[in-house]
């Protein structure tokens, strides 16, 4: 009996491929989805769900983070950027389609006693001002400062409400997408670092060992994203160029449908409709 991890294999190696999966070349449509990797998984999953609903369709979803979507749409590298933050001033020679909300958590090992954090604090952690636990009540052991790289909306984000500096924080480790910050954190009881919302609520349903504090005296939570009150919220956004093509955007407004809605809120994100 093949395993459910060798079916998924098989289906996501169909994705985005000019032949195969019972087609040729001439028989398709590639679609190039590229960009943030917090949103990625989610667009996958919505590309596949198309795909078996058009069998002439193939989406291909590439990561590398917001920055790479903005750029690989403008140069038409992409047909698609996935982008999770706002537009900038900047990049209004875009189209930006709103799919979903998510917020940032900070998050930490789920044995570390810590409950709670304010950006006061943030602010002397991403600065080495306070470099062990026990300095916030916790154990006497070194805080491990995970950040973002360069070109990562979390990023952006993360300086824009903390009022830190690139240049200011310190940080022991450096990653690119979610998945290598809740590994890190998962793997060192001193690490603390700041991902997507959805996505550590996630991993936390998935028995993973991690903690999402409460940032300000509000929980980090979807329902509190929701609500609006969360401080530390965005828009995730699909952009193209101003002149798509009409299959392009069947697949967009597929995304924003009440039928994918069922997608977003699987990977804990908030849906249109919310």
């Amino acid at each position: 009996m093949i395993s459910r991890m060798v079916f998924m294999a098989g289906l996501l190696a169909c994705v985005g491929l000019w032949t195969g999966c019972g087609r040729t070349d001439s028989e398709s449509t590639r679609i190039v989805v590229t960009g943030s990797s917090t949103i990625a998984p989610m667009f996958g999953d919505m590309a596949r769900h198309y795909e078996s609903q058009h069998p002439g369709v193939r989406l291909d979803v590439q990561t590398g983070g917001s920055s790479r979507g903005i750029a690989d749409a403008r140069r038409g590298l992409a047909d698609i950027g996935m982008v999770s933050r706002a537009a900038y001033e900047d990049e209004d020679d875009l189209v930006w389609h709103k799919n979903a909300r998510d917020g940032i958590a900070m998050i930490v090992h789920a044995d570390n006693p810590i409950r709670e954090i304010d950006t006061d604090t943030v602010r002397a952690i991403y600065r080495k001002e306070i470099r062990r636990w026990s300095g916030l009540g916790g154990p006497d052991r070194p805080i491990t400062v995970i950040n973002k790289a360069e070109g990562r909306s979390t990023l952006d984000l993360f300086l824009a409400y903390t009022g830190l500096q690139s240049e200011e924080v310190q940080a022991d480790v450096v990653i690119g997408d979610n998945e290598h910050g809740i590994q890190a954190v998962i793997g060192n009881p001193g690490a603390i670092t700041y991902v997507s919302i959805g996505t550590a609520e996630y991993s936390v349903n998935e028995g993973r060992s991690l903690r999402l504090l409460p940032l300000d005296g509000i929980p980090a939570t979807t329902e509190r994203v929701r609500a609006g009150d969360y401080p530390l919220s965005r828009p995730l956004h699909l952009v193209t160029r101003p002149d798509p093509s009409e299959e392009v955007l069947r697949f967009i407004e597929f995304t924003q449908s009440a039928e994918a809605a069922s997608i977003v809120e699987a990977h804990y994100f908030i849906p249109l409709s919310d």
